[in-house]
């Protein structure tokens, strides 16, 4: 199971921040503002302990269904990296490897990079390693129903459901994809339209956004959330819920830009604001990642049921 990565403290944000800079240093004002903003989550990223959390229930999954398995975590951009898994599994003598990232929308600025990691950690270590490489599951009927069930939650958090507004949100990456014909937008956007649609939302109930753009100069993939929320309350609407399809585990993106900036923002803005739970180590992601890995053999695990949040 493959990851982004984040820091396990506020120390190791300057080291982190040099990674995924690739070896550039960071200017000491966006050190300490990052720095700032995982103090404000808790001082670390949670992404490395709930994708572990995931790993093990995985493999205790595919045991049950006869599959023995390893299950190993490697991070993109931090410990344990990508190479580090690589070299347990090899060491565990598997004969095969499934890769999944933990995303579902395929971009080969994302996706691509992931995979790109892995190939170079396989080149050093077990070059005739068999490998299965997952691009995306963003129409997998498991994920679309585990997230249904979760806006549905959401929306009951609310007085009055039925006047809501839902807000779908995924990562915003460089528009210069869209030149190379990049399916991520288009992936979006079914699974947009696929939940929309399992809920009866009508298009006047909701909307999508990017978020969390970088820093570079370039342009980046819009609608910005910052200004849907604003056109929104502008609109009349009072109440919001965000839905970030593009995520499955808390993380900065989530607990920061969303339950902090957002929320402020919409606060101002004399806007309720709520976040849908993420999938996390949730039994309906568990049987996800389990039928992702068992199609391989021609096997698959029954449809999650029951409450998709984590427990």
């Amino acid at each position: 199971l493959m990851a982004y990565g984040g820091p396990d403290s506020l120390e190791e944000v300057e080291p982190y921040l040099l990674d995924i800079r690739g070896g550039r240093p960071t200017p000491p004002a966006v050190i300490e503002e990052v720095r700032e903003r995982y103090r404000r989550i808790g001082g670390r990223s949670p992404l490395l302990g709930i994708t572990r959390w995931q790993a093990a229930a995985l493999a205790r999954s595919l045991e049950a269904k006869g599959v023995p398995a390893v299950v190993e975590v490697g991070m993109r951009h931090w410990k344990p990296f990508i190479a580090d898994a690589v070299q347990k599994l090899v060491e565990a003598g598997v004969e095969r490897l499934v890769a999944i990232c933990m995303a579902p929308h395929y971009s080969k600025l994302s996706i691509g990079a992931y995979h790109q990691k892995l190939a170079q950690a396989l080149a050093n270590v077990a070059p005739e390693l068999e490998v299965v490489k997952l691009d995306s599951w963003h129409n997998h009927p498991a994920f679309i129903e585990a997230i249904s069930q979760n806006v549905r939650a959401g929306l009951r958090s609310f007085p009055n459901p039925n006047q809501v507004f839902v807000v779908f949100t995924a990562h915003s990456l460089p528009r210069r994809i869209l030149d190379e014909g990049d399916p991520y937008p288009d992936q979006l956007q079914a699974t947009v339209e696929l939940v929309a649609t399992r809920l009866g939302l009508g298009p006047e109930r909701y909307a999508f956004a990017y978020q969390s753009a970088g820093r570079s100069p370039e342009p980046w993939l819009e609608p910005a959330l910052e200004k849907v929320i604003r056109d929104l309350a502008a609109a009349g609407h009072r109440q919001l819920l965000i839905a970030p399809i593009g995520f499955v585990t808390d993380h900065l993106e989530v607990l920061y830009d969303i339950d902090i900036e957002a929320k402020a923002q919409a606060e101002r803005l004399a806007v309720r604001l709520e976040r849908t739970a993420m999938l996390n180590d949730s039994p309906a992601l568990t049987a996800i990642l389990g039928d992702l890995v068992l199609r391989r053999r021609g096997v698959q695990l029954n449809a999650p049921t029951g409450n998709a949040t984590n427990g």
